[in-house]
Parts: structure tokens; sequence; C-alpha cells
């Protein structure tokens, strides 16, 4: 199964797979390699401009299934889009989902930073502003759940490939709706129009849900393939049909 995968990767993708391991590999052996390109809230100190063309190449070195989910699921959807658009377009729309959803990622926490910040008195505020970057550097944080919560906010990174991953399925179901997908959990086939319906559903209400426990970029996911669903809207007025 995994080498007839192998075989058909098309060139873009096998040329961001590579990227992806590469970049993973020098997770584990560059000092400093994480924190310099994954990508922090703009209100962080240790935010840089180029992370938005970075982070998406990262993935977190303490789970493999974060870059192997990453990776099977960009051979699979990926080939089959840059066959149909051709290697130039789909390396466009690729980056383009990726930065989308850096942007919303970036745009709700920056909001979420907002609607916490207005609402503590000046003395939190200026308690925060003075001991947060600090605390988080040394790995701890307010005792005050507020506070925490903020601080986590101003401060925590994103990386993965997932918001670009997230435009190729969008992709995927606009253009091959009726293509039948297996699941993984439970082993079920579903159409790819209903499957990427509900994973963005379900991706929404994890977002709203806000749940502080999870460190899911769920805005991320579905920003990639909000852009996602644009670009192929707009191509999509003169496309062929598709199965």
């Amino acid at each position: 199964m995994f080498s007839n995968l192998l075989k058909n990767i098309s060139p873009v993708v096998k040329n961001l797979l590579l990227i992806n391991i590469l970049f993973y590999i020098a997770q584990w052996t560059i000092p400093s390699f994480t924190q310099n390109l994954e990508l922090y809230p703009i209100s962080s100190e240790d935010f840089k401009p180029w992370q938005l063309a970075t982070h998406f190449f990262m993935h977190s070195p303490y789970s493999i299934g974060h870059i192997f989910f990453n990776m099977f699921a960009l051979v699979i959807f990926g080939s089959q889009l840059e066959r149909v658009w051709g290697a130039q377009r789909f390396l466009g729309y690729y980056i383009s989902c990726a930065l989308g959803a850096a942007v919303l990622h970036l745009g709700v926490n920056y909001y979420r930073i907002h609607i916490i910040e207005i609402n503590l008195s000046l003395e939190d505020l200026e308690l925060f502003r003075n001991a947060a970057y600090e605390a988080f550097q040394k790995g701890m944080n307010f005792k005050d759940p507020v506070l925490a919560q903020l601080n986590l906010l101003h401060h925590t990174p994103m990386l993965g490939a997932s918001g670009a991953v997230f435009g190729l399925l969008a992709a995927f179901g606009y253009l091959f709706p009726n293509t039948e997908l297996m699941l993984l959990f439970p082993p079920i086939p579903i159409k790819a129009k209903y499957f990427v319906i509900g994973y963005a559903a379900l991706e929404l209400y994890l977002g709203v849900s806000n749940n502080p426990s999870d460190n899911v970029a769920h805005f991320a996911h579905l920003g990639g393939a909000l852009v996602g669903i644009i670009i192929v809207l707009y191509w999509g007025k003169n496309r062929n049909s598709f199965f």
C-alpha cells in the first residue's frame, strides 16, 4: 500500500513532504530552531514576520502523529489536486491556505486577548505586563485563572501544516464530492463532501467552545478551509466536471 502511495506522489507534494521531514529533523538537532520558526501571537515578544512563512513546515517534536497525519493527508489529497491543477497553481493554493490559516488564527487570538484585557483592572493589567513574559520563559504561569489564560494567549505559538491541509480537504470535497473516503476511526466509507462538512462543523464547535485544555488551533484549520473554498469557488466558475 505505502509503496504504491510513494510511487504516485506528485512533484510539488514530494518536495513539500521532504521539506517538512527535514524541518522535523532539524527541530531535534538544532537548538532554538523551533522557537524561531513557529508562529507566535502578534503580541508576543517572540513574534517575527518570517514565522508566517515558516510555521507550516514545523510540527510538534513531541508528537509523531502530528506530522504523520498531516503528511499522509498531503500525499493523499495533494497529489490528486496537483494533477488536476498543475504544479504552479497547486503550490500557490497550498501556500495561500497556510497563510489564511495563520491570519484567522492570529485574528481570533487577538480578539480573545482584547476581550480579556478590557475587563481587567489597571492593577491586574500592569501586573500582567510586568511579569507575563518572564513567567512564560521560565515555564511558570499566574495563579489567577484569567491572567493564566491571558498569558497563554499572548505567548503560545502555533505550528503545523494542518491549515494548509484543511485547504486541500476543502478543495477535494468540492472537486470530488462523491468520492468515497475510508475513515480510520471507525473504518467506514463516507463521501468526501460529507466528510469535509462534518469535519469543518466539528472544528467550528471546538473552536467556539474554547476549552482551556485544548491546545489545537481550530480556527487555523477553519482559516485554511475558508481560504481554500474561496479560491476553488473563484476558479470553479469555468471548472470541468469531476467525480
